[in-house]
Order: C-alpha cells, then sequence, then structure tokens
C-alpha cells in the first residue's frame, strides 16, 4: 500500500521529520513553517483527509493526545498559553495545529513563518521530545 499524504509518508519514515511524540494512533511533530518555536502538529496514522470523518474512538484518541503534548510544550516553552487550530485545507490528511501563543494574533496562519535552521529545529524537537 503506498502513502499519499506527505503526512503519511513521515508516518512511515520515507520523509524525514522532527517527531515530538507518538503512540500506536497518533504522532506528533513539529511543523516546518512554525507560526512560532515550536509549532507542533497532531496528526492521525490513519490517513483520513477530514477530522470529523474518523470514528469516535480515533477522535477522541486524537484530542486526548493533543492535549498531553499540549501540556508537555507549556512546562517547556515560555508563553502565555498553546493555541489550537483544525483547519485542514493545507494537507489532506486530518490534523491539529498546536502553537505557543501570548495573544491572538500569534494564530494568524498569514503571517510568514519563522525561518528556523536544521539545527535549532532539532534543539526545539529535542527539547519537546517526551513518551505519551
Amino acid at each position: 500500500m503506498s502513502s499519499h499524504s506527505i503526512f503519511s509518508k513521515i508516518i512511515n519514515r520515507e520523509l524525514p521529520s522532527y517527531i515530538v511524540c507518538e503512540d500506536k494512533q497518533n504522532i506528533a511533530f513539529l511543523d516546518i513553517n512554525p507560526s512560532a518555536i515550536g509549532h507542533t502538529l497532531i496528526v492521525p496514522k490513519l490517513e483520513v483527509d477530514n477530522i470529523f470523518t474518523l470514528n469516535e474512538n480515533l477522535y477522541n484518541s486524537l484530542f486526548s493526545f493533543a492535549k498531553k503534548v499540549a501540556n508537555n510544550m507549556k512546562k517547556k516553552i515560555t508563553c502565555n498559553r498553546i493555541g489550537m487550530s483544525v483547519v485542514g485545507l493545507d494537507v489532506p490528511h486530518a490534523h491539529i495545529h498546536l502553537i505557543p501563543i501570548n495573544s491572538f494574533e500569534d494564530m494568524n496562519f498569514n503571517k510568514s513563518p519563522l525561518k528556523l535552521t536544521n539545527e535549532e529545529m532539532l534543539n526545539i524537537c529535542k527539547l519537546l521530545k517526551f513518551n505519551a
């Protein structure tokens, strides 16, 4: 079976990524075009285009996993809170954005992404990495 979305390729280790955490059903990795330091994507391992078509168990698992990742992020990154967004238009694979924020404007997806080096991304990944 071949992978279709870029996220499935990350899940199957066909593409490199900065994986923060994973469990049997979900994976968290850094967004390569981050809005803020620590911007993380929460993705179900099952490739489904629309988050609301996930069955109830997978949907609940995804949001429970996102909560664990967000709580870990809040402990390790100085910010007011961790913002959450589900847009679903950029990649045809359900996902949640977790973004460290200090104001509502920090959730603006129209602003230019941060330009981070591979070393900076590795350091952020190392900071946020944990076992679920």
